[in-house]
């Protein structure tokens, strides 16, 4: 009787659970049994690993052969169980021995030929692995490069199974051929899901590579919507943008990421594990530096948005817009319950999405914006445009977007139709992405700063209590919002993004806190309700 075991992961949205796999060898009837709540695709492994051990040069073993996946309460899925299975097989046939694998985490899927193929999902794996106290892992050569960004970890890329046998029993590794320069590499089609960077709109900056990225200074006019999406960015506001078509309001939303600072270490490594999870990890790129943008189309259902899916749940749009930016065009033509989904994730930060094969808990702090027409024509707010939509309608168009929900959004902006003078650019280029991220970033750092030693690093993460206890702001700056909050104008929660949102204007200054004149900003931004207080780039 042989045994031998060796670890994998399972996960469970972007978390993982390490899985022991046991092989057993028994004298009689040659037979292969995989147990422990297997899917289909893990089921078929078997015939995947036999094929692949026997091209590899290996014999396989002509006895009982039992592989157990412990714990066997956790469902498991896919075929990246397909290495360690493998060589739990070959440890108990004594092919390899069974101690160097013993403590080894291995991941990847097996081709009939013994080649191993890269799959979805490493980078939360191996942080798995690494939580667990494991400190070695065997993963696809072409996913070395993202199981190498946990610290503490050793790891090994492997092009084949040959190359693993040769490895762990100390002889000459053989050299496996490698895909022509030029020509794609069909070893990459398992890390991609087909159509998914497409329908989740994470293809927005596709045109980097031709030397072009959207700048702010393609932006004709509209310095109070400039300046409300400089606000956004610096504090990590919600916004939205409503005015009639052409505007400008897309433009704006497209060069928010622009200006958005790059993806602190913690950061990247949270928003590259979601996209590995979620095959949209672009080839080549290993950590994602950059805050990413999601625009689903106004059809997305309420799973593609939250994360849904047969068996267990898949991210959705807020989980893939986590430590970015969700776009959400012509808002009101989105479905009432698939808006509403959206609260929970907007203040706590994640989504929990309860199945019937488990309960899944995804990371998704983003920031939202909307754009919106101001009826079903679009013409409702032009002086002499014709609209002929009646009051009902329009009243029914812009209750689409819920009373909770817009209470949730803290920058609420009037887009104004671009006049002629800025079309033709006899106002001035406004100024580019990069004048105003440098503020934006300063910003930040001084929010940083003031909330270090706390959970929270923006303004918009800082909870009501701790801005009217311990971050307070100046002597009767507090007035005119308790008149509005007094009128029924604004509610509790209303007057706590107030006052997240007076922070990071005097954070735009340079401020040490908030005066009535930053309340005053504050308050005209989230009621459109004009204040007298002029609104330039930088302060308020």
């Amino acid at each position: 009787m042989g045994f031998a075991r060796a670890c994998s992961v399972a996960l469970v949205g972007v978390e993982g659970v390490v899985v022991e796999v046991q092989a057993d060898l028994e004298p009689g009837v040659a037979a292969f049994t995989l147990v422990g709540l297997p899917d289909k695709s893990l089921v078929e492994s078997r015939d995947r690993v036999r094929a692949a051990v026997v091209n590899s040069g290996a014999e396989w073993p002509q006895k009982k052969l039992t592989v157990g996946l412990s714990p066997a309460s956790v469902p498991k899925g896919g075929s990246g169980f397909d290495l360690a299975v493998a060589s739990a097989v070959l440890g108990a046939a004594e092919r390899i021995d069974p101690a160097a694998i013993a403590d080894v985490v291995m991941i990847g899927e097996l081709g009939l030929d013994g080649r191993v193929r890269p799959v979805r999902g490493v980078l939360p794996a191996v942080l798995a692995a690494a939580e667990a106290g494991y400190r070695h892992v065997v993963v696809p050569e072409q996913t070395a490069g993202e199981a190498a960004l946990v610290p503490g970890i050793s790891v090994l890329g492997v092009r084949s199974l040959r190359q693993l046998i040769a490895i762990l029993g100390d002889e000459p590794v053989p050299d496996e051929p490698v895909a022509e320069p030029g020509r794609p590499d069909t070893m990459l089609a398992g890390l991609l899901v087909p159509g998914a960077g497409i329908g989740t709109g994470l293809a927005a900056h596709a045109a980097d590579g031709a030397g072009h990225r959207p700048d702010l200074a393609d932006v004709a006019g509209q310095a109070r919507a400039r300046h409300a999406l400089e606000v956004a960015a610096a504090g990590g506001h919600h916004l939205l943008l409503s005015g009639p078509p052409g505007a400008g309001k897309t433009m704006l939303a497209e060069r928010i990421t622009a200006i958005l600072p790059p993806l602190s270490r913690q950061e990247s490594l949270e928003v590259t594990a979601v996209h590995s999870v979620a095959g949209i990890l672009p080839p080549g790129e290993p950590l994602i530096s950059r805050a990413p943008y999601c625009a689903p189309h106004h059809s997305a259902t309420m799973q593609s948005l939250v994360g849904g899916g047969n068996g267990l749940p898949r991210p959705g749009a807020v989980s893939l817009a986590h430590r970015g930016v969700l776009f959400l065009d012509e808002a009101p033509e989105f479905s009432g319950r698939a808006l509403d989904a959206l609260r929970q994730p907007l203040e706590s930060g994640h989504v929990v999405v309860a199945r019937a094969a488990g309960v899944v808990r995804l990371p998704a702090r983003f920031l939202m914006v909307l754009a919106a027409n101001p009826c079903p024509c679009g013409r409702h707010t032009l002086a002499g445009a014709g609209c002929e939509c009646p009051p009902s309608a329009v009243r029914r168009y812009q209750a689409r977007l819920s009373g909770p929900l817009l209470d949730r959004v803290d920058l609420r902006v009037e887009v104004e139709p671009v006049g002629r003078a800025d079309l033709m650019g006899r106002g001035g280029r406004g100024e580019s992405s990069a004048e105003v991220a440098a503020r934006v970033r300063e910003a930040r750092e001084r929010a940083a700063a003031r909330l270090a030693g706390t959970p929270w690093s923006t303004n918009s993460e800082v909870p009501g209590h701790e801005l009217r206890t311990r971050l307070v702001a100046a002597p009767g700056a507090l007035m005119a919002a308790e008149r509005d909050m007094e009128r029924g104008v604004l509610t509790a929660r209303g007057l706590d993004r107030v006052l997240r949102v007076a922070w990071t204007v005097a954070d735009l200054r340079a401020a040490d806190r908030p005066d009535a004149s930053d309340i005053a900003v504050a308050l005209e931004l989230r009621t459109g309700i004009q204040r007298g207080v002029p609104m330039r780039a930088g302060a308020s």
